[in-house]
């Protein structure tokens, strides 16, 4: 009944915790994802005689830019995860949610899904654990259109995805604890859409075996410990290059990012973020260098962040 189902919820509370996530990894396209060690903290309480109003402080990144309405990512991974566990969402309901946000926006980061998965397992806490973790994750990909920042954000470690008509299959492994992420986070936003817009929709047969072997002996590589194999699987034929003519100061940031000596480098998801792997202090300090050198060269102004990849996916951090 839906008045047993705001009495239930009325007042309610739950926390939760999120990481962001960097997709590809150079050649896995829509397919490979690593969850990183920064995260948003998300406060929700149910205000089940609200009139369906929803109430939404934020602090940190996206302060000034989320919406407070139903077209929010948080919002809706929420209110889909309630649908799936309970049925009809009880008109009325609205929601009081206070974000602590360190993932910054269109930065290929994973910010959408971070929020979209918050959104879901909170819905799932409060509906009683209903979902298991392959329904959350449908639920995900059914919003984010593609499991590869999703499947990082509620798995964590290192995961490889892939999304049919049965449904999504993801398989998780843990990253080493050497492994660090160097991120240059460019002043620019490149929002998803506009540079999934810039791909082709067919692409040279080399190129897409190029592509598959990478993606074969990285996965592989990552599997059984050989992250020395990260130099092959960064190195993408399929996306990355087209995305360029949007951001020109891809290549030369990459480059550089190699020629510091990084086990290996990309284009973090659809950017503008560029990853670099490291495993020693040294690296990282050259691969930081060199990335502002090359960022004065181009002019792209940006910030450099050094992120472990975080084995521990979302969790809830809270509930009264």
């Amino acid at each position: 009944m839906a008045g047993d189902w705001l009495a239930e919820l009325d007042g309610s509370r739950v926390t939760v915790e999120v990481p962001a996530s960097s997709a590809n990894l150079g050649a896995g396209y829509d397919c490979l994802g690593v969850a990183l060690a920064l995260t948003n903290r998300i406060d929700l309480e149910v205000r089940a005689w609200s009139r369906g109003e929803i109430e939404l402080v934020v602090e940190g990144e996206g302060r000034d830019g989320l919406p407070a309405d139903r077209e929010n990512r948080f919002v809706r991974g929420l209110e889909a995860a309630l649908h799936a566990a309970r049925g009809e969402l009880p008109a009325g309901v609205g929601w009081r949610i206070s974000m602590h946000n360190q993932i910054p926006l269109a930065r290929g980061l994973g910010s959408s899904a971070a929020a979209t998965v918050g959104g879901i397992l909170v819905g799932n806490a409060l509906a009683g654990e209903a979902l298991s973790m392959a329904e959350m994750l449908g639920l995900a990909c059914e919003i984010e259109g593609h499991p590869d920042n999703a499947a990082a954000a509620l798995l964590g470690g290192f995961v490889v995805s892939s999304r049919d008509g049965q449904g999504v299959e993801a398989i998780r492994f843990d990253s080493p604890r050497d492994l660090r992420a160097v991120l240059f986070i460019p002043e620019l936003r490149l929002p998803t859409g506009e540079m999934r817009a810039a791909l082709p929709l067919t692409v040279p047969l080399a190129d897409a075996v190029a592509n598959l072997g990478a993606v074969a002996v990285g996965v592989a590589g990552l599997a059984t410990g050989r992250y020395d194999l990260l130099a092959r699987l960064t190195v993408d034929r399929l996306h990355e290059p087209y995305r360029a003519a949007v951001f020109p100061q891809l290549p030369r940031m990459v480059e550089a990012a190699r020629g510091a000596g990084s086990l290996g480098a990309c284009l973090s998801g659809a950017g503008s973020t560029i990853l670099a792997f490291a495993d020693s202090m040294a690296g990282i300090t050259r691969i930081e260098a060199a990335f502002f050198a090359a960022a004065a060269d181009v002019d792209l102004p940006g910030r450099v962040l050094v992120v472990e990849p975080r084995n521990t996916g979302a969790r809830v951090v809270g509930r009264d």
